[in-house]
């Protein structure tokens, strides 16, 4: 169940992502394309039989995102869409929480720990029903504050993610690592949906 639900966020992340840019599909594809190698290497277990070939991985994704943030165009883009990726945001956190649950992840990664991202997609949902019901734009100083917190707390908790995986840097939970993200369908975290909010954020601020 837990599996399936994750697939199911990762694709509508993509969506929201070709809405959000205005039906980009290069950037949708080329992504998808990673996804289908990430998502084979991680099915046959060879990142959980070699961990070491996991931050080949996320190399690879960083080249990637920063490709298709140079080909995406400010004057297509759709900001409703965008926040609504930030809004996946939440049922994530609860499926990293059932991961800790499960001792599948550390608990420093979920919101009773150190990950305060559920905030923001909390946020995200907020700032969605406001420009529904006020029908006007967000402030652009509260906006850009907004997109740098959002970056901020995203990149702690990717940091505190590699750190507690079970690789030669491992600094956090010995007793309890971050495996799932080694194992399908969860390695698609790292790779698609944190790259995507990456992406969301970046783009948001250059329309500013």
């Amino acid at each position: 169940m837990l599996q399936n639900t994750f697939i199911i966020l990762t694709l509508l992340t993509l969506f929201l992502l070709y809405r959000g840019t205005g039906k980009n599909k290069q950037v949708v594809f080329i992504i998808f394309f990673w996804q289908l190698i990430i998502g084979f290497l991680s099915f046959t277990e060879v990142f959980k039989n070699t961990p070491l070939l996991f931050p080949l991985a996320i190399v690879g994704t960083i080249i990637i995102t920063v490709f298709c943030v140079s080909k995406l165009a400010t004057e297509k883009l759709n900001t409703d869409y965008l926040l609504g990726i930030h809004m996946i945001r939440i049922p994530v956190e609860l499926c990293l929480y059932q991961l800790f649950l499960d001792a599948q992840i550390p608990k420093i990664m979920t919101f009773s720990g150190y990950n305060f991202d559920i905030l923001i997609g909390i946020s995200a949902l907020a700032l969605v029903l406001y420009r529904f019901l006020k029908k006007k734009d967000i402030s652009k100083r509260y906006f850009k504050t907004w997109n740098i917190i959002g970056i901020l707390f995203l990149s702690s908790i990717v940091i505190i993610a590699i750190l507690s995986a079970p690789l030669p840097i491992q600094q956090f939970a010995f007793e309890q690592p971050n495996i799932a993200l080694l194992e399908f369908p969860y390695s698609m975290l790292p790779t698609c949906i944190v790259p995507i909010v990456f992406i969301s954020h970046i783009m948001l601020l250059k329309k500013l």
